[in-house]
């Protein structure tokens, strides 16, 4: 098998599908073979992003992930075949720390980062189960590895995610379900990181700087999930993968 066709003949679904990470692990999969299930709130990428795969079979859902309406959509458009889930869509928090959060950021961060994947999930297993060899990639950050890259609901959202991964791993590994997570540092993408405490700029900025972490291109971050997506990492299950350029070394 070549890398033209890796993915030949399966079926992925990709969340945050229309920009960033989410479009860069899409088009990477159509390139190697995958028939898409592609997901985001902005109808417009999704279009542009179908557009550009001439000859690829993508389907498209628009829709928020935190809604279960979207949630059922996507798992009808698989159709009763899945072999992937990517697990991408996500959102910052402003950098907020617990003594100046807000519940409605709170909430929508956990929504999108927690529950979100967690019920895509659940509607995705029992096709996972049926097809013998699913592979479940959620995507994490190295604010679920410390204190000092993000703010206090999306570094809990992140460790979450971590949670969610490894309980899935240690439950479903013996039917065939492998789940792991990759884990960014700074990723060059059009995801909202605007600053909202100057107190936590003060503290998380100067050990950003100190580490000296680099800026990845999201097309770095699609070739690690979508080598966790492949028969490549058949013995690859329950990991938490660092993809940040050894920030996560430091």
């Amino acid at each position: 098998m070549t890398a033209e066709d890796r993915f030949a003949g399966k079926t992925i679904i990709v969340t945050g599908a229309g920009s960033g990470i989410g479009r860069a692990t899409a088009v990477r999969l159509a390139e190697e073979g995958a028939r898409l299930i592609v997901s985001d709130v902005v109808a417009d990428r999704l279009d542009e992003l179908k557009t550009s795969l001439p000859g690829a079979d993508v389907r498209t859902v628009v829709g928020d992930v935190t809604d279960n309406r979207t949630v059922d959509a996507i798992a009808d458009a698989c159709e009763g075949r899945l072999d992937g889930l990517a697990n991408i869509a996500g959102i910052m928090d402003g950098f907020l720390p617990v003594g100046e959060l807000d519940d409605e950021t709170w909430d929508r961060v956990i929504r999108v980062n927690v529950t979100a994947p967690m019920r895509l999930t659940r509607a995705a297993l029992p096709l996972l189960i049926e097809s013998g060899s699913g592979s479940i990639v959620n995507v994490a950050s190295e604010a679920a590895l410390r204190g000092s890259a993000a703010g206090a609901s999306y570094t809990a959202s992140k460790h979450a995610v971590i949670g969610l991964t490894k309980s899935t791993a240690f439950m479903y590994g013996p039917q065939g379900v492998r789940a792991n997570a990759v884990a960014p540092g700074a990723v060059a993408t059009n995801i909202e990181a605007a600053v909202r405490s100057e107190f936590a700029a003060g503290r998380i900025f100067p050990v950003m700087q100190a580490i000296g972490s680099p800026v990845a291109e999201a097309e770095r971050l699609a070739a690690a999930i979508t080598w966790l997506l492949s028969e490549d990492s058949l013995n690859i299950n329950g990991a938490i993968l660092p993809s940040d350029g050894g920030w996560s070394a430091a």
